[in-house]
C-alpha cells in the first residue's frame, strides 16, 4: 500500500514528516556521508548565534540510563560563518534547511532574524529560547510566558514574512500550555517540543560532578512519555498550531506516537549519534507503520488519538487500529 507520506511545516510543505533535531547533526554534513539529506523533511540546523561561541569545557557528554546528557554550550561558529558556508551548502544538496536560533538578549534573537530575512533558502526558523536571558539574572526564556513572548514577537516582527517562526519550548516549566499559548499570541506559526530536560548525574568513583558544568540536557528514549504527554496537552489547547515533536524518538513506531499525540512533523536528535542512518530508516519505518494500519496519509494521524472513537478503543473506518 502506497503512503502519502507529505506533510506541512506552516504553509511550506515537506516530502515527509522526519527531520533532524537541532544539535545533533551540525548544518547536515556529518551525515551526508550516509544518506541523501534531501530525502528527509528537512534538516534542523545546530543552534546559531551572532557571534562564535566555544561552548562549555569538557565533559561535556555523559551516558545516562535510556539516554545521555550534554552540556555543549552552544558551541558555534556565528552567523556569519552559516550563512557564508552552511547554508549554501545545505541548499546545494537540495535539502529543506530550518534555520535554530539561539541568543541572550532580545535583542540578539531580533538580529538573527534580520539577518536570516535576507538570506535564501530558508525553509523556517526555530527560535530556541531555552536560553539564559542575561538581561534578566539568567533565568530561562522558556520559563517564563513574557519573556517567551517578547522573543518571539521580535522575531516574528523582523524575519521574512513568509519564513514561519517555530517556538522551541522547554517541559521543565509548571504549564507549558501557558508558554505555548504566549508565543502563538506573540505570532509563533508553530511549535517546537520537548528540547532537553535539565539533568545531572555524579561519577562515583571520582565523587563529583560528571558534567564539567554540572547540569546538561537530559535527551534519549528516558524523555519520550515527557514529550508525548507535552506534545498532548499543547495540541489539545492550540489543535490547529503545527508542533514539530521530538524527544527519545529512535523508530517509525515513537514517531507515530508523538504524531498521534499531535506533532504535525518529527524531529529525530540522540538517535543519530548511534545510528546516523537514523533519520531514513525512520521515514521507511513509519511508512510501514502508516501501511499496515490501511492509513493512506501521514496528516491522517497527526492528533487522531485526541479522537473520542480512539480514546474509546473503537476503529477508524478504513484503518486497522
Amino acid at each position: 500500500m502506497a503512503v502519502d507520506l507529505r506533510s506541512r511545516l506552516a504553509h511550506v510543505e515537506l516530502p515527509n514528516p522526519i527531520l533532524t533535531a537541532s544539535g545533533c547533526a551540525g548544518a547536515g554534513r556529518e551525515l551526508a556521508q550516509f544518506f541523501d539529506v534531501a530525502k528527509i523533511g528537512a534538516v534542523v540546523t545546530k543552534s546559531v548565534m551572532l557571534a562564535p561561541r566555544s561552548g562549555r569545557p569538557t565533559p561535556r557528554m555523559a551516558e545516562t540510563p535510556s539516554g545521555m546528557l550534554n552540556s555543549i554550550g552552544l558551541q558555534g561558529p556565528g552567523i556569519d560563518t552559516f550563512l557564508q558556508r552552511d547554508l549554501p551548502w545545505l541548499l546545494s544538496r537540495g535539502a529543506r534547511a530550518v534555520v535554530s536560533i539561539a541568543g541572550g538578549t532580545v535583542d540578539e534573537y531580533a538580529e538573527l532574524a534580520v539577518r536570516l530575512s535576507d538570506a535564501s533558502g530558508v525553509t523556517a526558523v526555530e527560535v530556541n529560547i531555552s536560553c539564559p536571558n542575561v538581561e534578566d539574572r539568567g533565568q530561562v526564556f522558556a520559563c517564563d510566558p513574557a519573556a517567551s513572548a517578547a522573543v518571539i514577537e521580535a522575531v516574528r516582527a523582523r524575519i521574512r514574512y513568509d519564513i514561519p517562526v517555530f517556538a522551541k519550548l522547554s517541559a521543565d516549566v509548571t504549564d507549558v500550555v501557558a508558554i505555548a499559548g504566549a508565543c502563538v499570541r506573540a505570532g509563533a506559526d508553530g511549535l517546537s517540543m520537548i528540547n532537553t530536560l535539565l539533568g545531572m548525574a555524579i561519577d562515583t568513583k571520582t565523587l563529583r560532578p560528571t558534567l564539567a558544568g554540572v547540569t546538561g540536557g537530559l535527551s534519549g528514549p528516558a524523555i519520550r512519555p515527557v514529550a508525548v504527554r507535552c506534545i498532548w496537552q499543547v495540541h489539545e489547547a492550540f489543535p490547529d498550531i503545527p508542533i514539530i515533536g521530538m524527544g527519545g524518538v529512535r523508530t517509525g513506531r515513537d514517531a507515530l506516537e508523538l504524531m498521534l499525540a499531535g506533532a504535525a512533523t518529527v524531529s529525530v536528535g540522540t538517535a543519530i549519534f548511534h545510528d546516523p542512518s537514523a533519520c531514513p530508516r525512520i521515514v521507511r519505518e513509519l511508512e510501514e507503520e502508516l501501511a499496515s494500519r490501511g492509513i493512506e496519509r501521514a496528516t491522517d494521524v497527526v492528533g487522531l488519538a485526541h479522537e473520542p472513537s480512539q480514546v474509546a478503543g473503537r476503529r477508524r473506518p478504513g484503518s486497522v487500529l
